[in-house]
């Protein structure tokens, strides 16, 4: 943990963690408590979305994508809610345009998985008029050329011909990476 008192969180310690990895969210709920949160978690859009509306926390840690539906939903119903809740979202690969999204509609930050309690605590607490700490594990130059072009795939439907050209880029090419892993 870094140089943390518990008196930063304010008097409304409450948080929601929303997030369909059963593992994770209970994981990172037990590290948010010792860290002097008092989280409550959800693990679904519907589960999230009723909370926000029965109970609204000071703090939420929602993931963007979620089996029954778009953590957005859940971010927007916080918002509408209790405006001055801060919420940061967690995305998973290629995601990084929907996360920026999340930012306009009332996320403080956004964070890749896997993310760390200490990474979601910084983000959760961070002055919002300062610039963030530079991550401990940035992703590599390869990893964000490799998000970058898995979102154009995406946006492009998947076509990888009308990808290759909105890349300026050889179609060839494009699929011998597409057909290989993510770097780290």
């Amino acid at each position: 943990m870094s140089d943390f008192d518990p008196a930063d969180l304010g008097e409304d310690r409450s948080l929601l963690l929303v997030d369909d990895d059963e593992a994770f969210v209970k994981r990172l709920a037990r590290a948010m408590e010792k860290r002097g949160f008092l989280p409550e978690t959800a693990e679904s859009v519907a589960a999230g979305k009723a909370i926000a509306l029965s109970r609204a926390p000071a703090y939420a840690v929602v993931d963007l994508r979620l089996e029954d539906g778009n953590g957005l939903d859940v971010v927007e119903a916080l918002r509408e809610q209790r405006p001055d809740c801060r919420i940061v979202v967690l995305t998973g690969y290629g995601a990084i345009a929907t996360a920026v999204a999340a930012v306009k509609i009332g996320a403080i930050d956004y964070l890749s998985k896997p993310a760390d309690a200490n990474d979601v605590m910084n983000a959760l607490l961070a002055n919002p008029d300062a610039l963030p700490p530079p991550p401990e594990n940035p992703m590599s130059a390869d990893r964000v050329r490799w998000e970058h072009i898995q979102r154009v795939y995406e946006q492009c439907d998947r076509n990888v011909s009308e990808t290759a050209r909105r890349l300026n880029m050889h179609r060839r090419t494009l699929q011998r990476i597409l057909a290989k892993r993510s770097p780290k």
